[in-house]
């Protein structure tokens, strides 16, 4: 039997929109209205607005502007996370200076980080346009806690890590991470823990937007020590340093020891994916390589480090204690590719051990 209107209605997604432009906000009330899977329930100028009638409306989803008069939407996204915490998905222009605020507002709870829809007789629009309703509704998705700060606390993730399996490699030579939505927090905790002087160079792979990933670099370039810098093609990659994935390219190694950058076909609908960058390391360095799957929805990433860990490289998943979505490292652990999996608090302090920066079996200060 098809359900009716009423019931499809019902079982739409709730959308409150926040933006103060009065032609953007139409424009976005538009966008998501003619979508089947959403129905909009708020639009609303501010964030003061928006924290008033929130407990009123209780929306699955949120669509934030980040540069509102007033509270802007970095600190709108603390408030609703630490008092009625919903998924929020950040509408953001790529290029303005608001990036950094939208990239601290992933920090504070945000899942997605999304560009600003542009009239509708501009080319993109529609791409632009389905992308911001696919995120607001795969966010909806998402079971979002309370935060008292940046990061999830972890007390009892600690308690919870299972014991470690494979032997770690005994000189490693390269790390490679990946993550997707909760990514940008996730990465900037795992290095964040790492000196400016770690002997390891770090290759680094994260959903986004092609168009934010310029300033998701400066961004993260800005919370860590090792310097931070989008991958360029031929590079050799150096100790101490990280390198991003360039915004709608794959990043890989070469068997010479190079960075490869390529615009080859998606994988999984995913470019970057991370399966290309683990499997690189499988085929041309994998006893010293170290593979790390942070949070993340879909599988994207899985495969490419089962591949790691079979050919002789060490993987680490997040564990599903403090992974914001528990998809891409579930999948690489029923893969059988997770040499071992740890809460994110325990990913950076272990990848300086495994690195000789502090002894195996010591926790580092």
């Amino acid at each position: 039997m098809t359900p009716g209107p009423e019931t499809a209605a019902a079982a739409a997604v709730r959308v409150m929109i926040v933006e103060d432009s009065l032609v953007v906000r139409r424009l976005l009330a538009h966008i998501v209205s003619r979508d089947p899977r959403l129905t909009l329930v708020a639009a609303v100028a501010s964030a003061e607005e928006a924290l008033q009638e929130l407990p009123r409306i209780r929306p699955d989803v949120i669509s934030m502007d980040i540069r509102l008069p007033g509270i802007d939407g970095l600190e709108a996204t603390r408030r609703i996370m630490a008092e009625q915490p919903t998924p929020i998905v950040v509408i953001a222009d790529s290029v303005e200076d608001s990036l950094r605020i939208s990239m601290n507002a992933l920090r504070a709870g945000a899942l997605s980080v999304v560009e600003k829809p542009v009239g509708m007789a501009t080319g993109g629009h529609e791409r632009i346009a389905e992308t911001i309703c696919t995120q607001l509704y795969i966010m909806s998705q998402v079971p979002v806690i309370r935060r008292r700060g940046a990061f999830l606390d972890g007390p009892l993730a600690l308690r919870t890590a299972p014991p470690r399996a494979d032997q770690p490699p005994q000189r490693p030579g390269l790390i490679a991470i990946a993550a997707s939505t909760g990514g940008p927090p996730a990465l900037a905790q795992v290095l964040g823990a790492l000196p400016a002087d770690f002997p390891l160079p770090v290759l680094v792979v994260q959903h986004m937007g092609g168009s934010f990933m310029e300033g998701f670099s400066q961004w993260l370039d800005g919370l860590v020590a090792p310097p931070v810098a989008i991958a360029q093609e031929g590079e050799v990659p150096l100790p101490g340093r990280v390198y991003v994935a360039p915004g709608d390219r794959h990043l890989m190694v070469t068997a010479q020891g190079r960075l490869r950058v390529s615009a080859e076909r998606p994988i999984g609908s995913q470019r970057p994916a991370a399966t290309l960058l683990f499997r690189s390391l499988a085929e041309h360095c994998a006893p010293q390589s170290i593979g790390v799957l942070l949070t993340g929805m879909g599988e994207d990433g899985a495969l490419g480090l089962a591949e790691l860990r079979q050919a002789g490289g060490y993987a680490i998943t997040e564990h599903e204690s403090t992974a914001v979505v528990y998809g891409m490292p579930a999948a690489a652990v029923r893969l059988g590719g997770s040499s071992l999996a740890l809460p994110l608090p325990m990913i950076g302090p272990r990848l300086l051990q495994l690195a000789g920066v502090a002894p195996l079996g010591v926790s580092p200060p």
